[in-house]
């Protein structure tokens, strides 16, 4: 079997090893537009459910993976009027992003899988003598895009500006900062990846951008503006640009997961929003379902390709489902900001998505429940929980 993988992110270099795991001689191939070593973006979370997929789907790369990980659990949730602390809930492993591709891209390489720099696909039809072609491209795949009214397409722009930083001040503790500025409403969720070093991801809504001119600033303007807001919680510390301007996110949906022998996977088939923190975990999960699929109908590729769709589209829909609940909320945040008091906040973030019922609070963060549940005037949240 040949196979040819556009796209050298996580998702698709894993797919590539994964393959190769369950089809030993196949020839398989990555193609990566960027060059080696070319990653946007700082540290990425891989989350505890996660994590446990990949060790049973690839053992050597989860073992390269944690000892390659910052771990953390507990939160700090802060509302200008209160900062909350959140003991419990599942761990987290962040990675940095390039290192994390470092790893599977040696893992790959061992595994004999020829990896491609430097290889931007502008004519589709050079693919064609591949049994079986993989977008792993992004939002922007060009595999999608190419035959994107047999995918059934559909994109969209949400209307928040969102921006990506790096920064040397150090988390001990992932941290949600929800601030009033004079001219509007940001959000910051900030973690460390390493010892030294921490991701930081900003976000206003449009007229919070609009008014304070974050539109006619450069780059590296927005980014002192950013560290202006957030001084407080920087501590002296600066941020660092990487592609950092504010931008609106795309959302990315199809109707159809493979026209033929193309197949999408991770954020080519699907966006997510990075307040789930598990777009790199699905994208992931994504490779796994479909190597898995595959091997599964060996010898027939057609059912393997509906096998992935039928085995892996129950447990994505609930993730895509919390991450449109997730970004609708995002979207009117700074309303939420002015109309709740600090412990109602906090409980209607932590339930935004429907998936974390009072019950569940109660068994996942016992010695916060003990402390604010009382508070938490749950009689006006209730029916927003699903049990």
């Amino acid at each position: 079997m040949k196979v040819t993988i556009v796209g050298a992110g996580p998702s698709g270099l894993y797919l590539s090893l994964l393959i190769k795991k369950h089809f030993a001689g196949a020839d398989v191939r990555v193609l990566e537009q960027n060059p080696r070593g070319m990653s946007y973006g700082f540290g990425i979370v891989l989350a505890e459910r996660g994590l446990k997929s990949f060790r049973q789907a690839h053992a050597a790369s989860y073992e390269a993976l944690m000892t390659a990980s910052f771990i953390s659990r507990n939160r700090i949730i802060s509302h200008p009027d209160e900062s909350l602390f959140i003991e419990g809930g599942g761990y987290g492993g962040a990675i940095s992003r390039l290192r994390l591709l470092e790893i599977l891209e040696g893992s790959c390489e061992r595994e004999g899988i020829r990896l491609e720099f430097n290889a931007r696909v502008d004519n589709p039809g050079s693919l064609d003598d591949a049994d079986l072609v993989v977008g792993a491209d992004g939002v922007n795949s060009m595999v999608r895009q190419h035959q994107a009214l047999e995918f059934g397409t559909k994109t969209y722009n949400l209307s928040n500006r969102v921006a990506w930083f790096g920064t040397t001040r150090h988390f001990p503790y992932p941290m949600l900062c929800f601030k009033r500025h004079n001219r509007g409403h940001f959000v910051m969720a900030a973690y460390a990846y390493s010892e030294q070093m921490g991701t930081f991801v900003a976000e206003c809504d449009e007229a919070t951008y609009q008014r304070s001119g974050l539109e006619s600033m450069s780059e590296d303007e927005q980014r002192e503006f950013t560290q202006t807001v957030f001084g407080d919680e920087l501590k002296g510390h600066s941020l660092i640009s990487n592609k950092s301007a504010y931008r609106r996110l795309p959302v990315v949906r199809n109707r159809e997961w493979h026209v033929g022998n193309r197949v999408l996977i991770g954020d080519a088939l699907h966006s997510t929003h990075p307040s789930i923190g598990s777009g790199t975990r699905m994208a992931m999960e994504d490779s796994i379902a479909l190597a898995d699929a595959l091997a599964f109908h060996r010898g027939d590729l057609n059912a393997g390709l509906v096998e992935f769709r039928r085995s892996r589209e129950p447990a994505k829909s609930k993730l895509l489902l919390a991450s449109e609940k997730s970004f609708n909320w995002y979207e009117n945040f700074g309303r939420k900001v002015d109309e709740l008091n600090a412990v109602d906040f906090v409980f209607e973030f932590l339930m935004r998505t429907g998936r974390i019922s009072r019950e569940r609070l109660i068994d996942e963060y016992p010695q916060f429940m003990n402390r604010h549940g009382r508070r938490w005037q749950h009689e006006n949240l209730r029916e927003r929980a699903i049990p």
